[in-house]
């Protein structure tokens, strides 16, 4: 597995952010049951930029917590049958599925932290599960779309002991 990390905010983030990003993206991986190596891409950025990028991408102009950019069109989510036809999904060099992108605003992250009473860590867990599982093909447009959601992130950061505190 390939996680790309860009760390364009400047300030310090007081954990291990690199260790914690691998490990999440790992478990959702094998939750997921992905039957390939992947690769993603993680930006760490100011709230004023990931506002930019709201804008730019979803014409929504505020800040958000996090962003997901997949570069698949899951039919199912979860289901990577319909890759063994794409060969485009695969890097060229690395054979490694490529997934996509996820940018979080730090600043929302520790915001968001300290609102739902627990740590910075499990925040910034939370919010790669919660992309990761874009990235797969899962939404939360419909009630019962957010409850799959919702209760597989829960899974993988359980299976990781990255608990709400």
């Amino acid at each position: 597995m390939t996680l790309n990390i860009d760390k364009e905010y400047l300030g310090e983030l007081g954990f291990d952010y690199e260790k914690i990003a691998k490990e999440v993206v790992e478990a959702a991986l094998d939750f997921e049951k992905c039957p390939y190596e992947a690769e993603v891409s993680l930006v760490l950025t100011t709230d004023e930029e990931i506002r930019k990028t709201n804008a730019e991408f979803r014409k929504i102009d505020r800040v958000t917590d996090v962003l997901s950019f997949p570069m698949l069109d899951f039919d199912t989510p979860g289901d990577f049958s319909f890759l063994e036809e794409e060969e485009d999904a695969f890097h060229p060099d690395t054979g490694e599925l490529i997934l996509g992108d996820i940018m979080i605003a730090v600043g929302r992250m520790r915001e968001q932290a300290e609102t739902y009473g627990h740590g910075e860590v499990r925040e910034y867990a939370f919010l790669i599960a919660h992309s990761m599982l874009h990235l797969m093909g899962y939404d939360h447009m419909e009630p019962n779309e957010a409850a799959v959601m919702e209760k597989k992130q829960e899974e993988i950061l359980e299976e990781l002991g990255i608990l709400r505190k």
